[in-house]
């Protein structure tokens, strides 16, 4: 039979965490208290008296008894007060008074010897224990100033997040409706995972990709999900994180992220914002090399400085590239620029897809048409819509998320939310015919957009509003559908001066559109009869890409001839919309009471309204 030996258990250590917090709260409250304690035993021995003032008090019969402890006095006169003094250690109390010509049986004595535990007692309390106390408080201070001291040194550290795969969640699985730009970060992790394939075709790793989008577009996101789908370490920072008020520190904040991603090679670095440092330079009002430029200056140095074994990408967003400086945008540094546009309809129905996910939706929902109905959402925005949806069923204590719900989200989100506030039968009556002239306009002007809602509810700063919205993604238009849209923009002041032969301020925004969208056919798309040339550039005083000091580059007869073309197809639209708005008179009161009515009327509402006064002719 074998003898079988049992392993000798193995004791493990348990390590306890220490909250420095706590531990120095509980070390002031130990000082409070063992100072309450000695302050406490000495207002219960008196006030301390030389021995001559003592003897003195006992020879004008003021004292009526004495405590002897060891060398310590403690006197009580016949007024109840008590005074301590200290004799000399070879002298006895007898003797004292007897130098005094003091009879010892004229006064109550009480001796009173501490033992050798209770004068360690009295010495710890009194001494050992608050200078211990202090003791450690100096330290913990000192500790503290060191901490602080080399807390300066480290500005220069880099404040970039690190993220190793599983600590990030978001995969490429969880983004949708941006493809080129995911195929374009996909190449990049495979670079990463298997740099050897490449290599062999002679091939190098891409040093930066640039994200272009605007705000809400998905360059985040895409972001995160390179930190989930890459098996390499992942630095995350903002470009406004380089900047400090010390001259220098954002270099050294670059120099340091770079070197930490060369040691942890192959790794991204990500840098969210970066027109926050890698603006053009040279358009700086202060002279020489600012920090921003410094911290420029040596991104670029680091991005030139690689070397094809590095094996770091760098990940950059923005969504102002054109004020970007022209070096950092070179080959060679930022190798591919990756543009993400809005949503299309597809690409919207793929991202509700997703957002949708742990929300009880009503299983009658046409996602298609909520995709068709959000033209120029971003993520973003759709992904806010839900959200809002889902809060407004909460408060109605709705089990599931309906049509409703989506539409009102919607609004919420496009137009901001309802507003309730008091308006006299007049105002709603003309803030009715204000949105039903560009209901009408847009309906009977050729190439406009169709009506999708009319409404006189406030919202946002408008009193009441108009949505209308095109069938799909329009990604050019033409010139007869711009003037469209400035005559419909332009159908609520029209109504205004047809009704009430009045004005109101309410079109304010929509003229201030109506202007840009005219400026722009006129300096920027050449549709107007100075021909196809753009003016924008030379139109504005400062243009992007150039400094203050620059000056227009167009004459004042060519400006004088670029406002009289505005001027002329606002007034031509304008004249055109109040025409419509004539020959539509009663359709426009039969409107504007439905209005005052229901508040708000949706598309096929309107349509309906529409068919009827056309078969009643």
């Amino acid at each position: 039979m074998t003898n079988i030996k049992k392993p000798t258990p193995v004791l493990k250590i348990k390590r306890i965490k220490v909250n420095p917090t706590k531990t120095i709260a509980w070390l002031i409250i130990l000082v409070l208290f063992i100072l309450s304690l000695t302050s406490s035993q000495k207002s219960n021995q008196g006030k301390t008296i030389n021995l001559n003032q003592a003897l003195d008090k006992i020879k004008q019969g003021q004292v009526t008894s004495i405590e002897v402890v060891n060398d310590t006095l403690i006197l009580e006169t016949k007024d109840n007060q008590k005074f301590q003094t200290y004799k000399e250690s070879g002298d006895t109390i007898i003797d004292l008074l007897k130098s005094i010509d003091v009879s010892p049986d004229s006064i109550n004595f009480k001796i009173k010897n501490l033992s050798t535990s209770q004068f360690i007692q009295e010495a710890l309390l009194t001494f050992i224990l608050p200078t211990l106390a202090l003791f450690l408080l100096l330290f913990w201070m000192m500790k503290q100033a060191k901490g602080a001291q080399q807390s300066v040194f480290s500005f220069g550290k880099s404040k970039a997040k690190l993220f190793y795969k599983g600590k990030q969640d978001v995969t490429f699985k969880d983004v949708a409706g941006v493809n080129e730009a995911k195929k374009e970060l996909e190449e990049v992790v495979d670079f990463l995972k298997r740099p050897q394939k490449y290599q062999k075709m002679g091939a190098r790793t891409p040093k930066g990709v640039l994200l272009i989008g605007a705000p809400g577009v998905g360059k985040t996101l895409l972001a995160k999900a390179v930190a989930g789908e890459a098996g390499v370490p992942f630095f995350s920072m903002a470009g406004s994180e380089f900047m400090e008020m010390l001259v220098g520190v954002g270099a050294a904040r670059v120099r340091d992220l770079f070197n930490t991603a060369k040691k942890k090679a192959p790794s991204i670095i990500f840098i969210d914002e970066v027109d926050a440092i890698g603006r053009q330079r040279g358009l700086g009002m202060t002279a020489g090399h600012d920090e921003r430029e410094q911290t420029l200056n040596q991104i670029l140095v680091e991005l030139d400085g690689f070397t094809p074994n590095d094996n770091v990408v760098v990940i950059a967003a923005t969504n102002r590239a054109d004020i970007l400086d022209p070096a950092l945008l070179r080959p060679g540094r930022f190798d591919r620029r990756v543009h993400l546009d809005m949503p299309d309809i597809s690409d919207r129905e793929a991202i509700l897809e997703i957002h949708k996910k742990g929300k009880p939706f009503d299983p009658k929902i046409n996602w298609r048409l909520i995709a068709q109905r959000t033209v120029g959402f971003s993520g973003a925005d759709l992904e806010n819509m839900l959200n809002e949806a889902a809060i407004i069923a909460a408060q109605k204590d709705k089990k599931v998320i309906d049509v409703t719900d989506l539409e009102e989200g919607m609004l919420k989100v496009k137009m901001g939310p309802e507003r309730k506030i008091s308006q006299s039968r007049e105002d709603r009556l003309m803030t009715a015919y204000h949105e039903g002239g560009h209901a009408l306009v847009a309906q009977f002007t050729p190439k406009a957009h169709p009506v999708r809602r009319v409404s006189i509810v406030s919202r946002g700063p408008a009193l009441g509003f108009t949505e209308i919205a095109p069938d799909t993604d329009k990604y050019s238009y033409t010139k007869n559908e711009l003037l469209a849209q400035i005559r419909t923009l332009l159908g609520g002041r029209a109504a205004e001066e047809v009704v009430y032969n009045e004005m109101t301020q309410g079109a304010a925004a929509d003229i201030d559109r109506a202007t840009q969208i005219a400026r722009q056919m006129v300096v920027d798309f050449g549709m107007s009869s100075l021909g196809p040339i753009k003016l924008s550039d030379q139109y504005q005083s400062i243009g992007l890409g150039k400094t203050l000091m620059d000056k227009t580059k167009v004459s004042d007869e060519t400006l004088a001839r670029v406002d009289r073309q505005i001027s002329q197809i606002i007034k031509s639209e304008y004249q055109k919309a109040k025409k419509i708005i004539r020959s539509k008179k009663k359709l426009l009161d039969q409107l504007a009471t439905l209005l005052i009515e229901k508040e708000t009327i949706n598309g096929p509402e309107f349509d309906q309204i529409i068919k009827q006064h056309e078969q009643a002719k």
